[in-house]
């Protein structure tokens, strides 16, 4: 019993650091990664001692990495990985040789290190840290942004550089055997075997298994199934000797078209969170204090030393092979200018290999970990000197989160433009609805009004739909302003709740066939309005309104008619590559097709 209350004790110490440091790190600004890194420094050996041993956690933490790197590979589909190759290739390229080689140098020349340790220890700094610059951009809502963007493209290639990297130390380790050569033979098969065992499993099993569990409707047993996948693959990976974080983006990549992507997102999302949140614990504790009061010249000059290269190695790359204005380029080298946890693997290895002593090894690993921890302060204060007052993401308060007991008719998933309208004319009608929206101001706004049934929720959360008791309703209205939240939220209401009758949001031709495709009656945002405004020209130009009439209804029929002639040839993949050409075709076709039908007019 005693083992199993050491145990519960540490949950006990983990949760209670992480509940207290992480809402005292949001409230100064600091970003709940610093909240976890403090959390872990606090507990560990340096300060309180409360766990001993922060090894024990560390493997149990590093699954928080693999959960991150598999829900990026669901959201990155290989269409969208081979649209960003030259930024994967290119640019990540560009920045992990720069900087390794001017960082292994700087050993060779500065410190008199021994080449391969020079090589080791340049090519693991200049990996960043993914955890921490996907949190940290994902918390400043900013993934999408130009540099979050080139960010995520060097995070990926750093994640698939560190393979080779990793598997080049025994090579040239102190301790490796003359019968290596062998061995690495059948290490590079290991490699490829376990690589074609998840490509193929993961292109021919995978969506066969997802299927016969989803029709058993526990949804105990898919979180279970979705967790085998992960961490199926990451051991496998392991085991072959190549990064567990590889195995479970290459698991996420192949089921990124698949049907089920929406709910394997959301069954993993909570474990990731916490145990990502884990893994920066572990971090903070393995720091040793005790180094830094010993020897703080050295410690503090590794760290400046390793981001001031780094950080303007970023932004030289940033300016001109990432063509990125120099705000941007400086807010990617502040982002990246740290060491990364993929780094603590490296130098590992090469301590048992024998490429480096316990002290220079115990020195760069404090290094990293004081750099990582300097990420979100330099983050913040970039954000300050460049925006002086920051837009501060407010919590909604309770009573927005509160969904109604009384069941709609009508769920509107956003209150933007038309969102408004359509609940408008709702309420005036007498007909029950529900609106949810994810800015509280908007809510606050539509509040103000009177009693309207706005709340806080994300309707691409299956728990928040089950809460606006969406089963009971007759019509789901998608009205977002970002299309592919549309999309995505057609698809997964059409997926949890077949019968329903789905009216969404579109704003150009191809998220209409996207919604079509989710059996969802699309409405383009500014069609109709421009129908409007050529009725009124045309009646301002002299036709009568029977005449004006006609022409409208003709040129509506006539592009609906494109329109679904288009549909059923629009994931053609010559069409998807000529997007240009075929819209310029497109326009020609229409205009052309109301040049002949006036002609038969006229005969007529």
């Amino acid at each position: 019993m005693e083992h199993g209350t050491n145990y519960l004790q540490s949950a006990v110490v983990f949760l209670l650091a992480a509940v207290f440091m992480v809402p005292l790190a949001k409230r100064m600004q600091l970003g709940a990664v610093l909240g976890y890194l403090l959390a872990g420094v606090f507990i560990g050996p340096s300060l309180l001692g409360l766990i001993d041993n922060p090894e024990s956690v560390a493997s149990l933490s590093e699954l928080g990495v693999v959960l991150l790197l598999f829900i990026i590979g669901l959201e990155l589909s290989p269409k969208r990985l081979w649209v960003m190759r030259k930024q994967v290739f290119g640019v990540g390229l560009a920045q992990v040789l720069l900087t390794a080689l001017a960082l292994g140098s700087l050993g060779v020349l500065a410190f008199d290190l021994p080449v391969n340790t020079a090589v080791v220890i340049g090519g693991g700094l200049a990996l960043s840290s993914t955890a921490f610059g996907l949190q940290i951009l994902a918390e400043r809502k900013e993934l999408n942004s130009a540099y979050g963007r080139l960010a995520f493209a060097i995070l990926l290639f750093q994640d698939i550089a560190a393979i080779p990297l990793i598997a080049m130390i025994p090579l040239m380790g102190a301790r490796a055997d003359s019968t290596a050569a062998g061995g690495d033979l059948a290490h590079v098969m290991e490699v490829v075997g376990s690589i074609a065992v998840v490509v193929i499993g993961g292109r021919f099993l995978l969506r066969p298994v997802f299927r016969s569990v989803a029709r058993t409707g526990q949804a105990d047993l898919s979180t279970a199934t979705a967790l085998l996948v992960v961490v199926g693959t990451a051991w496998l990976m392991e085991w072959a000797g190549v990064s567990m974080g590889l195995g479970a983006f290459l698991a996420g990549l192949l089921l990124a078209d698949s049907e089920y992507r929406h709910e394997l997102e959301a069954q993993i999302e909570p474990f990731k969170g916490l145990l990502l949140g884990l893994f920066f614990i572990s971090v903070g504790m393995s720091a040793d204090l005790g180094l830094l009061q010993s020897e703080p010249l050295q410690v503090i000059g590794l760290t400046l030393l390793l981001v001031g290269i780094k950080l303007p190695l970023l932004f030289v790359i940033g300016r001109l092979a990432g063509g990125l204005d120099k705000v941007s380029a400086l807010r990617l080298g502040v982002l990246l200018g740290a060491g990364g946890e993929f780094a603590f693997v490296v130098f590992k290895l090469a301590r048992a290999q024998g490429l480096m002593d316990a002290d220079l090894h115990a020195l760069l690993v404090l290094g990293i970990t004081l750099s990582m921890a300097m990420t979100p302060l330099l983050v913040l204060a970039l954000a300050r000197t460049i925006k002086p007052k920051p837009a501060v993401l407010r919590e909604p308060p309770p009573e927005y989160r509160q969904l109604p007991d009384d069941a709609p008719r009508v769920v509107i998933a956003g209150m933007g433009r038309m969102g408004q309208v359509v609940a408008r004319i709702m309420r005036a009608q007498g007909v029950p609805f529900v609106a949810l929206d994810t800015s509280v101001d908007t809510i606050e706004l539509t509040r103000s009004y009177g009693n309207i049934p706005i709340f806080y929720g994300d309707p691409l959360r299956p728990e928040i739909l089950r809460a606006a008791q969406v089963e009971k309703a007759e019509f789901f209205v998608v009205a977002t302003d970002d299309p592919q939240t549309n999309i995505e939220t057609a698809r997964l209401v059409r997926k949890l709740y077949p019968h329903m009758k789905i009216i969404g949001r579109a704003r150009n031709r191809q998220h209409v066939y996207h919604l079509l495709d989710a059996d969802a009656s699309p409405v383009r945002e500014t069609f109709h309005s421009s129908l409007e405004m050529s009725r009124l020209l045309l009646t301002g130009l002299g036709l009568n309104e029977e005449q004006v009439a006609a022409r409208i209804r003709r040129f509506k029929r006539h592009d609906e008619a494109v329109l679904m002639a288009q549909y059923h040839v629009y994931d053609d993949e010559k069409a998807v590559i000529q997007t240009a050409r075929e819209a310029r075709k497109e326009l020609e076709t229409l205009f052309e097709a109301d040049h002949l039908e006036d002609q038969g007019i006229g005969h007529h």
